[in-house]
């Protein structure tokens, strides 16, 4: 039997991202007033026609109001939008310094809220949430077709 000492055990461990360029990436911080959501919209609107997007335009507009929306109503500031557009796919995240995660829920017929996520997750190839130290990053990913 071999007598193995792990002072002498050696790891290598490598990892290979793929780092986005500037121009691909484009962020704008949110004030904590849902006056600031049609901001917002023409932020990435205007993000949107500057990559060529425009038709994209209009489910990111409503990505981004219910993320935003969310973030002002439910989380805590600072609020960040973050667009990113990678290949053939715009991804939208919305931070917020709230640790509290989102829900699907099923919104009854006169709720007048909590049909949001629901949208989102519909006009959204995936969704989902990453959590971090200081808050929480909602994300949405939605594929590009070719126009």
């Amino acid at each position: 039997m071999l007598s193995h000492s792990p002072d002498d055990d050696i790891a290598l461990l490598i990892a290979r991202t793929r780092a986005l360029h500037a121009d691909q990436v484009a962020a704008w911080d949110v004030a904590f007033d849902p006056a600031f959501v049609s901001e917002a919209r023409k932020h990435a609107t205007a993000q949107l026609t500057a990559w060529g997007l425009d038709n994209a335009v209009f489910i990111t507009e409503l990505v981004v109001s219910e993320l935003v929306t969310n973030a002002i109503r439910y989380g805590q500031p600072p609020i960040q939008l973050r667009l990113i557009h990678a290949d053939s796919t715009l991804i939208c995240e919305v931070f917020d310094s709230s640790g509290t995660s989102p829900h699907l829920r099923r919104a009854r017929t006169f709720d007048e809220g909590g049909r949001g996520l629901l949208l989102v997750a519909q006009l959204s190839e995936r969704w989902g949430t990453r959590h971090a130290s200081t808050g929480k990053t909602i994300w949405a990913e939605q594929p590009l077709s070719a126009a």
